[in-house]
């Protein structure tokens, strides 16, 4: 018995002594004070105000009765709402629902034209695949600058139907429902779906348009998040096509119409900051809203392959 006891507590696994003073982190810093560690929160420091200042001074000169864009402050020295009512005499908000009437139909139409084009490309098999891909790829390589006059002139008589969508919502929403990147996120993400699940599917009677919506879209909902925020920004920061596509200035949007308030000498800083700040709102809510599926659909495009 008494061997018994001993071998048993000689073949007990030894544990090693904890390391009390161990700081894992994501960074590698070390709990102790040096050099290092110093020049690490300097640089951080650093980084956040850079990014941190822009932010700062919208939010505080929206608000603050004597705006200055070339003063820093974290708090306005006359608070005030003077800024919006100022902001909202130049027909702020009818820009502002302009914006989110082209952002929204616009993403609509973007996501709805990636999901079946990916589809098609990740799923299917064709000839010519290659090119079309390619072809979808060429929207990213030409700017905006380049096709701008001949995006005007088709804009002004679409060919075949000649019908001049000038001075309308429609005129800029068509020409961003198509994005290489959304097509390109998706495709990628729906090629990596087992092919096993799909042949299961077929097997119950699956039809295609039951397969892409109840069984490959619940499946890339990491990716829709990626496309809905980039396309959302894309869309939302528009300049140049809403310049174009309008023929007065009621049918401009909250870019071009911040622009235009920018050289209007009756204008001050704080209304423009006060626009500036509208303009933010929609984009970070989207953000926040969508942030998860983003990080999970970057996470899951990085460890694939």
């Amino acid at each position: 018995m008494s061997l018994s006891h001993a071998t048993v507590r000689h073949t007990r696994p030894v544990r090693a002594p904890a390391d009390h003073g161990r700081f894992d982190t994501a960074l590698g810093w070390s709990p102790r004070l040096g050099p290092a560690l110093v020049l690490r929160v300097i640089l951080c420091a650093l980084a956040l105000f850079v990014f941190a200042a822009p932010f700062v001074t919208i939010l505080s000169g929206a608000f603050d009765a004597d705006a200055r864009t070339t003063s820093l402050s974290l708090f306005p020295g006359h608070a005030t709402l003077q800024n919006f009512e100022i902001a909202g005499s130049h027909n702020i908000w009818g820009y502002f629902l302009n914006s989110l009437v082209i952002a929204g139909g616009g993403l609509l139409l973007q996501m709805t034209v990636s999901v079946f084009a990916a589809y098609a490309l990740a799923r299917r098999r064709f000839r010519g695949q290659a090119l079309v891909m390619s072809l979808f790829l060429l929207t990213m390589m030409l700017p905006e600058e380049v096709i701008a006059v001949p995006l005007s002139l088709v804009i002004g008589d679409l060919p075949l139907l000649h019908v001049s969508l000038k001075g309308t919502l429609l005129g800029v929403m068509l020409p961003v429902g198509i994005w290489g990147f959304s097509i390109l996120v998706m495709t990628e993400f729906m090629r990596e779906i087992p092919t096993e699940i799909e042949e299961a599917a077929r097997l119950d009677g699956v039809g295609e348009v039951r397969m892409l919506w109840q069984i490959v879209l619940p499946l890339c909902r990491p990716a829709l998040g990626v496309v809905g925020i980039f396309g959302f920004l894309m869309i939302w920061d528009q300049y140049l096509l809403p310049l174009i596509v309008a023929n007065d200035p009621g049918d401009y949007t909250l870019t071009v119409a911040l622009s235009v308030m920018r050289t209007d000498p009756v204008v001050g800083p704080g209304a423009l900051l006060a626009g500036a700040l509208i303009a933010l709102v929609p984009s970070l809510t989207v953000y926040f809203c969508l942030q998860s599926s983003m990080i999970r659909g970057i996470a899951a495009g990085a460890t694939k392959g």
